[in-house]
C-alpha cells in the first residue's frame, strides 16, 4: 500500500472530494489498510483521516464480522485508527496532532 504511486493529476480531474484506497491488512494487529488521496481538494495525500474511516468501518465491519476494528492508513506519516461501530455511530479513536489551536470570540 505504500508503494501505490498515484496519478494525483488525473485524481484532481475527478468530480469528487477524494478517492480513498484500502485492502485487508496483512500485519498482524491491524484489520484494514487505507489510503486517502484529494487533490481536487487541495490535499494531495491526507496522512490520517477521520472521515474515510467512518465510511471504511462499517464496509470492513461487514467484510470482517466484527465491530470494534484497528486500521493504519499507509500515507508516509502514518497513523492508527481504532474504530468501532455504536449503532448508527462510528467512533474513532487514535492519536492527533495539533496543527492549529486558535480562540473564537
Amino acid at each position: 500500500m505504500r508503494g501505490l504511486a498515484p496519478d494525483h493529476a488525473a485524481l484532481a480531474r475527478l468530480p469528487v472530494r477524494g478517492v480513498i484506497v484500502t485492502s485487508r491488512a496483512s500485519t498482524p494487529g491491524f484489520d484494514f489498510v487505507s489510503r486517502f488521496f484529494a487533490p481536487g481538494s487541495g490535499i494531495a495525500e491526507d496522512p490520517v483521516t477521520g472521515s474515510s474511516h467512518c465510511a471504511l468501518g462499517p464496509y470492513w465491519a461487514a467484510q470482517l464480522g466484527k465491530t470494534e476494528l484497528v486500521a493504519y492508513q499507509a500515507s508516509p506519516r502514518g497513523g492508527v485508527v481504532r474504530v468501532r461501530l455504536a449503532g448508527d455511530r462510528v467512533k474513532l479513536g487514535g492519536q492527533a496532532v495539533t496543527v492549529l489551536r486558535g480562540e473564537l470570540v
